[in-house]
C-alpha cells in the first residue's frame, strides 16, 4: 500500500475514533404529578428536563448527580448533534475517560424549579411563567416560594424513577454546589461524596444575600414588573437585562476587566468624556450581553431563583452530613470567596468528615468554576475513588 493510502486510512481511523469518543446526548422529560414544597404549598404536574450520560449499573449505585448553576440548565456535557460547536458547560470533565468518567458512572443532570431559561423548549421546569392547571393561566405572583431543598427533593423523585439507589457523588458549581451540599444533608445515607465547586459552604453569607437582592432590584423597579403579574403583557425586559448585566459584573473579577477591556472606548472616535451616551468598552459589552440574554430568560424566574438561593442555610443540619467533601473555590471569586469554603472545611473536619480543598487558579472570578474547571480535573477524578 502506498504511503498516501496508509496516511488516508490512519486519518480515517483517527476521525472515527474522535467521533466515537464525542459525547452525544438528548434532552428527556420527567413529570411528577404533584409536589408539596418545604413551605407546605402544592405544585401540580411538575415537569423536569434532564440529561443522562453513561449507564446505570444493575445495583443502581454508580450514579453521580450534577446540579446546575444560577443561570444554567441540565446541559452539563456533550452535544445534541455531532456538528454543534458548543458542548455542555462541564464537558471538560464529564465524558469517556474524563474526571467524571461516563464509562464508569451514570451521570444525571436536571433542570431546577424556576429555571431561568423557561422559554427554551429544551428546559423542563415550573415557575411563575408556567401554567397553573387550576386556572389555565401563568402562576405569576401566586407561584410559591421555593428553596434549594425543594430543588433537591424534586430531583430525588427523578432519580427514584430512573432506578438510582445511591449517589457516588453530587457535584455542582455555584448554585449547583448549594444543591450538592443539600443532597448530603437531606439524604445522608444516599450520598457518598460532595464536590462543592465555587460554593459558600453550608450557608449563604449575608453579603451575598444583599448582592443577589441588588441583582433583582432592576427587575422590581421596572414599571412592567407589576409585582410579578406581567404575563400576557409587556415583560420587564429592561430590568431583566440590567439584572443580568449585574450578574455578569459581580461574578467576574477586576483582573478580568482590566485584561479584557482596560480603558478602551466602546467605539472609535466616541470619547466617553465628550458625550454622556459615549461608553467605555466594558460598559457596552456587558450591557449588550445582558440585553441578549434577557430575550431568552424570564424575569419572574430570576426573582424566584434569587429567593431560593438566599434561603440556603444548612448550619443547623451540619451533623447530618456524613459525605466526603471536596471544596473547589476559585482564587479570585468575589461572590463566594475561598475563605468561606475554608471556614466550612474546618468545621466539617472537626466533626469527622473526610474533607479536601483545592483552589482553582484563574482571573475570571466566580466564573472560573465553569471556565477553568479542567484545571482541577485530576483532583476530582482522584477524589471520586476515595
Amino acid at each position: 500500500m502506498k504511503l498516501r493510502h496508509v496516511l488516508a486510512v490512519l486519518a480515517g481511523l483517527a476521525f472515527a475514533a474522535q467521533a466515537w469518543a464525542q459525547l452525544l446526548t438528548e434532552k428527556k422529560f420527567f413529570t411528577l404529578p404533584q409536589y408539596t414544597t418545604a413551605g407546605g404549598k402544592t405544585i401540580k404536574n411538575v415537569r423536569v428536563g434532564y440529561e443522562t450520560y453513561g449507564k446505570l449499573n444493575a445495583a443502581g449505585d454508580n450514579a453521580i448527580f450534577v446540579p446546575h448553576f444560577f443561570s444554567g440548565n441540565s446541559h452539563a456535557a456533550g452535544r445534541y448533534k455531532a456538528d454543534e460547536k458548543a458542548a455542555g458547560y462541564w464537558d471538560a470533565i464529564i465524558g469517556s475517560g474524563k474526571a467524571i468518567d461516563t464509562d464508569k458512572y451514570f451521570v444525571v443532570s436536571a433542570d431546577t424549579l424556576v429555571n431561568l431559561n423557561v422559554k427554551s423548549p429544551m428546559v423542563g421546569t415550573n415557575g411563575p411563567a408556567t401554567i397553573n392547571p387550576d386556572t389555565g393561566k401563568p402562576y405569576g405572583s401566586t407561584f410559591p416560594v421555593v428553596s434549594i431543598r425543594d430543588f433537591v427533593r424534586v430531583h430525588k423523585a427523578l432519580l427514584d424513577s430512573l432506578g438510582v439507589k445511591r449517589l457516588q457523588a453530587a457535584a455542582g458549581a455555584s448554585m449547583g454546589s448549594l444543591q450538592a451540599m443539600q443532597w448530603a444533608a437531606e439524604y445522608p445515607g444516599y450520598v457518598e461524596r460532595v464536590v462543592h465547586v465555587i460554593g459558600p459552604g453550608l450557608d449563604i453569607h449575608p453579603y451575598t444575600i444583599e448582592m443577589t437582592n441588588a441583582w433583582a432590584a432592576p427587575i422590581k423597579l421596572d414599571p412592567n414588573w407589576k409585582g410579578g403579574d406581567y404575563y400576557g403583557g409587556a415583560e420587564p425586559n429592561a430590568g431583566l437585562a440590567q439584572a443580568l448585566t449585574l450578574v455578569s459584573l459581580t461574578t467576574l473579577h477586576f483582573a478580568w476587566a482590566e485584561k479584557v477591556h482596560g480603558y478602551k472606548w466602546a467605539a472609535e472616535g466616541k470619547d466617553p468624556g465628550e458625550a454622556m451616551d459615549n461608553l467605555f468598552a466594558i460598559e457596552d459589552s456587558l450591557q449588550k450581553s445582558g440585553q441578549a440574554r434577557a430575550g431568552s430568560s424570564d424575569a419572574g424566574h430570576f426573582v424566584w431563583l434569587v429567593k431560593a438561593n438566599q434561603l440556603y442555610n444548612l448550619e443547623k443540619e451540619q451533623a447530618r452530613i456524613k459525605a466526603k467533601v471536596l471544596f473547589l473555590p476559585a482564587k479570585t471569586d468575589l461572590v463566594f470567596p475561598p475563605e468561606l469554603s475554608k471556614r466550612w472545611a474546618d468545621k466539617l473536619r472537626a466533626q469527622g468528615n473526610h474533607v479536601e480543598l483545592y483552589e482553582i487558579d484563574g482571573t475570571s472570578g466566580h466564573l472560573d468554576g465553569i471556565f477553568s474547571i479542567g484545571k482541577v480535573a485530576d483532583q476530582i477524578k482522584v477524589f471520586l475513588t476515595k
